[in-house]
Parts: C-alpha cells; sequence; structure tokens
C-alpha cells in the first residue's frame, strides 16, 4: 500500500481487541469506558454512535462493570476522558474500551476522530492524524496500567468521512489494515470486512436505535455461558443473515490470539446468576486470564535486541535469530537458569567481520513446553550483550508459521486432478490445517458458499493428513472453476481466490 493513503480504518468497523497481561495478587475489578460521537463539525453528522455507546454502557453495567459513559468528544475531551480511563483502572483489572464513531486508516495504522475532527483533501494525511487519536496508543496505555484484561471495541465502520463532491478526498477505497501481527492473548473483531461498510439500519422503517453489529454484539455478550469466540462467532452469523435481508454484504471478522476461554456472564456449564437484576454480584473473575509471565527484560533496553522467528517441521522446531549488530559469537539457553551454550558457526564469511558467520539457528524438540529462550551475542568489541528474552508459544508460532505459508502458496491452494472422473484436491490446505477455521468453497461460483471438512489440528504432528481423511472432491465432469476462501484462526478471512481447469 503507498505509504500516503488513507482508508476509512476500523471502517470494517474493528470491534473488539482483547489483550492479556501479567497479572499481580490483588482481586480485580472490572472498569469500563464507552464513547459515542455523533455531532461532528466538519465531517457528516453520525446519527446512531452515541445511541451505542449507552447501549453498550447498559449490557456492561450488567455484566459487573463501573462504567464511564462519553459523547461527542472533542480532541481536547477525548484527551481527558482518556486520562480519567487511566486513573480509574490498576493493575490486574477487566478494562472494556467501546468507541462508536468515525474511524479512519492511515498507512496502516487506525484512528478515532474527534468531533472537531478538521476537514481534509488529498495530501493532508498528517492533518488528519494529527487531530485523531490513535487506537493503538490506548492498548499501549493498558499494557502501562498492568491491566489483566483489556477488551477494546469500536464499532466505527462508515463510509469515508472526508468524501466531498468536486474534490479529491484524503481516502476513497475503504477496509482496514489487516490486524494480522497480534500478540499473545489478544482478540479482535471487526464490524464488517475488508472492503465492507457497516449498517446503521436494515431500512428507512428500521427504527431500532442501534446499528446492526452494535444491538446484536450487545446481546449476545448477555448470553450466559458463552466465551469471547462464541460471541464473536454468533455476532458474525446474525450481522451477515441480517445484512443478506437488504442485499449488502457484512461480515464482522475477529482475530484470536488467546492463551484460554474468556467469559463475561458465567462459563458454561455453570449456574448462571441472574445479572441483569444482581450486577453488582456479578463475579469479577470471569473475564481473566491466568497470569501470563513477562520476560526480563535486559537491563539495558538495546534497540538491537534480537528477534525470532519460528519454522515448524517433521521433526521439531527451527529457531532463527535475526541480530542487526555484527557477531562473533551468538549463545542461548532455555529459561532463567542453566548454562548458555553456543550455536556454533556456519561455512560462510561476514563480510562484515570477516570472520566466520554464527550460526543463527538452534533446534527444538517437537514437544518442546512453551518458554522463554535467553540470547545473548558477542559484538565485535568483544563486550557481550543480552541476555534479551525471546518468548516461545507453540500454538501461537504453529499458526503464524503456517499462516505466513499459506499467504505465500496461494497458488497451490487448490489442484485438478482427472482420476476416474475430475477431482479437485485440496492436499495443500489440509498439510497447513493448523492455521484455518475454516475454508469454504464455491463450485463453477465466485462466491464460496459450501464448507470443506478439514480433520482437527494435531499439535504433535501438524503437517501429517490423518489416513482417513479424504484431501479432494468429486466434480462434475463439466466444472470449469473453483473459487476458495479461507478464515484463519485468528478470525481473518482470506481473498477469494479461482482456480480454473
Amino acid at each position: 500500500m503507498n505509504w500516503r493513503s488513507i482508508r476509512p480504518a476500523l471502517c470494517c468497523g474493528l470491534a473488539a481487541i482483547f489483550v492479556a497481561l501479567a497479572a499481580p495478587a490483588h482481586a480485580e475489578k472490572r472498569v469500563a469506558l464507552v464513547i459515542g460521537n455523533n455531532d461532528y463539525k466538519n465531517v457528516p453528522k453520525l446519527q446512531k454512535a452515541v445511541n451505542d455507546a449507552r447501549t453498550m454502557g447498559d449490557t456492561l453495567k450488567q455484566l459487573g462493570f463501573n462504567v464511564m459513559v462519553a459523547e461527542n468528544q472533542n480532541r481536547q475531551a477525548f484527551s481527558e476522558t482518556l486520562l480519567a480511563f487511566d486513573r480509574a483502572v490498576d493493575a490486574g483489572d477487566t478494562a472494556f474500551f467501546f468507541y462508536a464513531g468515525h474511524g479512519f486508516e492511515i498507512a496502516g495504522q487506525n484512528f478515532l476522530l474527534p468531533t472537531d475532527v478538521p476537514a481534509a483533501t488529498e495530501g493532508q494525511e498528517e492533518l488528519v492524524r494529527d487531530a485523531s487519536v490513535l487506537a493503538d496508543r490506548i492498548i499501549e496505555r493498558l499494557q502501562n496500567k498492568k491491566v489483566r484484561t483489556a477488551i477494546l471495541v469500536f464499532d466505527a465502520c462508515r463510509n469515508n468521512p472526508f468524501e466531498r463532491a468536486g474534490t479529491r478526498a484524503v481516502a476513497g477505497g475503504g477496509g482496514l489494515a489487516p490486524m494480522t501481527q497480534l500478540p499473545e492473548g489478544v482478540f479482535s473483531v471487526f464490524s464488517a470486512g475488508p472492503r465492507q461498510t457497516a449498517l446503521d439500519r436494515l431500512s428507512n422503517d428500521d427504527a431500532n436505535p442501534n446499528s446492526v453489529f452494535t444491538r446484536t454484539f450487545a446481546k449476545e455478550l448477555l448470553q450466559p455461558g458463552e466465551n469471547l469466540v462464541q460471541v464473536a462467532q454468533h455476532t458474525r452469523r446474525l450481522v451477515s443473515e441480517m445484512a443478506d435481508t437488504v442485499k449488502h454484504k457484512q461480515i464482522p471478522v475477529y482475530f484470536d490470539q488467546m492463551v484460554d476461554d474468556v467469559f463475561l456472564n458465567g462459563a458454561a456449564g455453570k449456574a448462571q446468576p441472574d445479572v441483569a437484576a444482581k450486577p453488582a454480584e456479578q463475579p469479577q473473575k470471569l473475564a481473566a486470564l491466568p497470569p501470563v509471565s513477562v520476560p526480563r527484560l535486559p537491563k539495558e533496553d538495546s534497540v538491537n535486541a534480537p528477534i525470532a522467528a519460528f519454522s515448524r517441521h517433521n521433526g521439531g522446531w527451527t529457531v532463527t535469530f535475526s541480530i542487526a549488530d555484527p557477531t562473533l559469537g551468538i549463545s542461548w539457553r532455555m529459561g532463567e537458569a542453566g548454562d548458555f551454550r553456543e550455536t556454533g558457526f556456519i561455512d560462510t564469511l561476514d563480510p562484515r567481520t570477516r570472520k566466520r558467520m554464527p550460526n543463527p539457528s538452534i533446534e527444538l524438540a517437537a514437544d518442546a513446553p512453551a518458554g522463554t529462550i535467553q540470547v545473548r551475542y558477542v559484538d565485535t568489541s568483544g563486550d557481550m550483550q543480552g541476555p534479551f528474552p525471546i518468548r516461545f508459544d507453540p500454538e501461537a508460532a504453529l499458526i503464524r508459521d503456517q499462516r505466513k505459508i499459506l499467504d505465500m502458496t496461494a497458488t497451490s491452494w487448490l489442484s485438478f486432478r482427472e482420476f476416474n472422473g475430475l477431482l479437485v484436491y485440496y492436499t495443500h490446505l489440509m498439510s497447513y490445517r493448523c492455521a484455518i477455521r475454516e475454508v469454504r468453497v464455491g463450485i463453477d461460483s465466485a462466491v464460496p458458499d459450501r464448507v470443506l471438512k478439514m480433520p482437527p489440528c494435531d499439535p504433535r504432528d501438524p503437517l501429517v493428513i490423518p489416513r482417513d481423511a479424504q484431501p479432494y472432491l468429486k466434480l462434475a465432469p463439466q466444472t470449469q472453476s473453483v473459487s476458495v476462501e479461507l478464515t484463519y484462526r485468528d478470525g481473518s478471512v482470506s481473498e477469494i481466490k479461482s482456480f480454473r481447469r
């Protein structure tokens, strides 16, 4: 994407980001901030954002949250409200942030627009950026407060608010930058998919005071025994079905990097309290994840800390370190104790040091548990740098690795074969199924409307296809094409790919 392009962000309507952080020992509380912006001064006004915020506020009160409600926030008021939210949450709390209003994406970053955002035309991206609130910054603030659970909800998918007749807008394409690189413990939902807009109403006769997404999402949050994944799945199906009734495509998308199930209204299989009648008695611990260990940082926060890429193969894991500085040696260990092991050298000279290049890779067993890899290296001055902590989560690493492979090999997802008839094989998708939640195909159709049955992921041997799995479909001899769409484990949806004979 051209770095100067802007698209209506959160437009696809960012709807929920869930971040799990380390928790202290004290009992956490639930705190929520809901914001609704209708009365924009320089861009089109909205009709239902304030109502959406009020509805979500009432819903969260029923779930035991202490709720702060703010409406029609200009830039200064927005900042002051966020400061008040900062003061209200403490380490270990469950924090919920909801925003309804205009949202925008600039060069891959998502911004929330205060009511006094200036009108802008092509080339005035910085004007919009400086006058708005960066969504990622809200996540950082909650991280800094060390909340245990943070849920961020945005219903901000409207048309480009900067479009004007007779002028060229700062953007025009619509859509939200994919959020595929999410940290462990993050859950996110979008009220509409890429290049889709979210409906405020189903028709002129639709008297519901809330947007189609918020009216559905709020109800699902109150369903007893539903975890956040189930809430997102049910919301996705219901919103899509309602949009279909008016020939509109709106399919909420969610991204799932949670390490555990999270329930806001009671865990499945347990007796449910009457949350509507007794909000104060709602248990506070249901939404919180188990504590997530935070790796110990080096005493000096080096800007050249190594990063790692994890690759799963039949024999186990290959971990490849990337170090910006020239190095004379690399060593590592798993965990906080024990001896460091040298990685050795490869038969290549490093032109920067004129010495043999240290081996940047190590191997881990297939059943290696989650943990922290401590990495250190010797720089060209002979000084030891580090150790630097690198978190290893086998499940998350497997999903990321297979997702990357699928993205790079999209032309190999399907293949046609003629053997006692016409067959289409999806062996490639089965091999990397651990990154896939659902596969849909369309036979001689550009709309994938049929779900392919996939065997469950086996983390112990993820690349092996079970003997009883059938990796192909039998097609009618006259079939000319098959379309395919993947829903990944993180909830994101691929582009629809078409394969012809």
